[in-house]
């Protein structure tokens, strides 16, 4: 790709020549064999795993592996360009022939299991870079046809991660925060590349995906120009105690580089939205058809076809409101749909949060007890606890107009970093007594803070390759959980909430596949979920439109959290009295992150131990 030859060249300064000598790091070699000349399979792995690390060094600082002799990972963002992604699947055709080719006779379950883990994300992986555009994640959740958009791209992603995930504890740390900064301007421009790409062939977002991405942009080009904006304020408010000019190197990069990259990205979005349908789904793009069946088998890790899964969706929702009905009845609320009646019961001031900041703050509160409690039960659902490391920090400001209600992850393998809860308060309206506590165990613990802790004892690069399916299959499992253990046992408005989130995943199914594969509109999508299931519009809004960014995402979760269920009613069947949930949540999380064919496997060889 050839970038703008109007963006400002990097200042040959200090930080600017580590960042240099970082992006020079040569590419990790795999190992096929240790010093022995025997097969060495952990040689193999890890090998793989600092070979990607080289292309999403960001990554390795989240995991807090960026030391040593990959300190240099530490100075350095993502390539975002055309050549990147291509340097990138190069490393993942390499990787995957090699693990193809090893002999894994004779093996231990835990290295079959990774093995198997590489090739299921690699493969598919590759498949989506064959495809004519979007976004990869590879081993992640995160496929999108759309480089920059109200939920994805640098302008959201690199002043989050700066922000909350760069550690800054020492002078060489803000150096390399600093080198980081500096290639952001890059990082921008090199999407602009792949989204005017796009755009040549034919592919444009939706008017109304473009018009929020639009308003963002231009928030993020207006706190950038004040003094350097929320980037400076970081790195200025940690380095206070040090001696250095690291803000106002900042605010120089700011201003010379990210700002003008900022508005070249805009141009371009502005551009598009002149040329935008309102067609929201795949299926009216180019190659859609196409794009959506791999992102669909991506997100949920099957064959299944998008009709099925859209009948699956149906039929589990029925199941989960002929739940909520006789809760709903003992309430008092009996006329009307399920829908209809949950409507009536978000609009009960009882279960409503303060507006405003005193809202914003008895959220917060909220959250910390219903986190204090889960930790107590831990014990009852586990045979060895995590620490269950976590920060609970409202979304960006940016971020807020564009961003679901709350997302969450573990922190570093080290525990240096805690997981975060990110919680969306950019209005109150989103939130509800009876809602927060399973959005709470969605995202944190037993979800995934939680689960994540386990898969980060885990070889590094199970800690890098995640399932959408798995992951949250097990954070609805994890909401599951926190019922079982008495979350709601006096409590039956709270277990409303509980079966409405369930529900409100078995209507993704239904929607995601509706907007991609039927040719629905926005607006039918906003509404299955306000009629059907009682959702307020404030937060399905946002919820249709992150569908339309991130095709078949939202599908993986309920078809992740039956299969759970699924494999643990076969655990219960085979062991009959030796089965404890302990044990059996235990090998889940102990497994890792897996496809769901693993996760079977991974089951039946948890089965076998313990008949044995």
């Amino acid at each position: 790709m050839t970038q703008d030859t109007d963006r400002p060249a990097l200042p040959c300064t200090r930080r600017a020549a580590l960042h240099l000598l970082a992006a020079g790091t040569a590419t990790v070699a795999l190992p096929l064999r240790a010093a022995s000349g025997r097969p060495d399979a952990a040689a193999l792995l890890d090998g793989i795993a600092w070979s990607l690390l080289e292309h999403v060094p960001e990554t390795a600082t989240t995991l807090g592996v960026d030391t040593g002799a990959h300190a240099a990972l530490r100075a350095r963002l993502e390539d975002r360009s055309q050549a990147g992604r291509d340097a990138y699947a190069a490393t993942l055709r390499r990787g995957l022939a090699v693990v193809e080719a090893f002999d894994a006779a004779g093996l231990d379950h835990s290295t079959r299991t990774s093995l198997a883990v590489v090739r299921s994300a690699f493969a598919t992986a590759l498949e989506g870079f064959a495809l004519p555009y979007g976004d990869v994640a590879v081993g992640g959740w995160r496929n999108t046809p759309y480089v920059v958009i109200q939920n994805v791209g640098a302008y959201l992603d690199a002043p989050r991660f700066l922000d909350a995930d760069h550690p800054v504890k020492t002078p060489s740390d803000a150096d390399a925060w600093v080198a980081r900064a500096s290639q952001l301007g890059a990082q921008l421009d090199g999407e602009l590349g792949r989204i005017r790409a796009a755009a040549g062939n034919g592919l444009v977002p939706p008017d109304f995906l473009l018009d929020r991405a639009i308003g963002q942009l231009k928030s993020t080009i207006a706190d950038a120009r004040a003094e350097g904006g929320s980037l400076a304020a970081s790195i200025a408010g940690r380095t206070r105690q040090m001696r250095g000019n690291w803000a106002n190197d900042t605010r120089s990069i700011v201003t010379t580089q990210v700002v003008p990259a900022l508005e070249r990205q805009l141009a371009e979005l502005e551009r598009q939205r002149g040329l935008a349908g309102s067609a929201p789904g795949m299926r009216e793009r180019p190659h859609g058809a196409e794009y959506y069946a791999w992102a669909l088998r991506a997100s949920t890790t099957t064959q299944v076809p998008a009709e099925e899964v859209h009948q699956r969706g149906l039929q589990e929702l029925a199941e989960l409101h002929a739940r909520m009905d006789p809760i709903l009845r003992s309430l008092g609320y009996s006329n009307g749909t399920v829908g209809a009646r949950m409507t009536a019961l978000s609009e009960d001031k009882r279960f409503m949060f303060p507006e405003g900041d005193p809202g914003r703050a008895e959220i917060l509160a909220f959250i910390g007890q219903r986190v204090d409690w889960i930790r107590r039960q831990m014990p009852r659902a586990f045979r060895e606890l995590v620490p269950g490391s976590l920060e609970v920090r409202r979304l960006p400001l940016s971020e807020e107009p564009g961003a679901p209600t709350a997302y969450g992850g573990a922190g570093s393998k080290d525990g240096s970093i805690p997981g975060k809860m990110w919680i969306n308060l950019r209005s109150i309206d989103l939130h509800r007594k009876y809602d927060l506590p399973t959005l709470v165990h969605h995202e944190a613990i037993p979800g995934h803070v939680w689960q994540g802790e386990y898969a980060n004892r885990l070889p590094l690069i199970r800690s890098i390759l995640a399932f959408n399916a798995y992951s949250e299959g097990w954070a609805l499992y994890g909401e599951q959980l926190a019922d079982e253990l008495g979350a709601y046992d006096d409590d039956p408005v709270g277990r409303l909430g509980y079966l409405q989130s369930l529900a409100f995943r078995a209507c993704r199914m239904v929607v995601d596949t509706g907007l991609h594969a039927k040719g629905w509109s926005r607006e039918e999508a906003v509404r299955f979920f306000m009629e059907k299931n009682g959702n307020k519009r404030e937060e399905v809004v946002n919820e249709v439109d992150r569908y339309c960014s991130w095709p078949g995402q939202a599908c993986g979760y309920k078809m992740g959290h039956s299969q759970i269920v699924a494999q643990r009613a076969r655990a219960q069947q085979a062991l009959g009295t030796a089965y404890d949930l302990r044990d059996y949540d235990q090998a889940v999380v102990d497994g890792g992150n897996v496809p769901l064919d693993v996760l079977a496997q991974n089951v039946g060889d948890y089965i076998a131990r313990r008949k044995a």
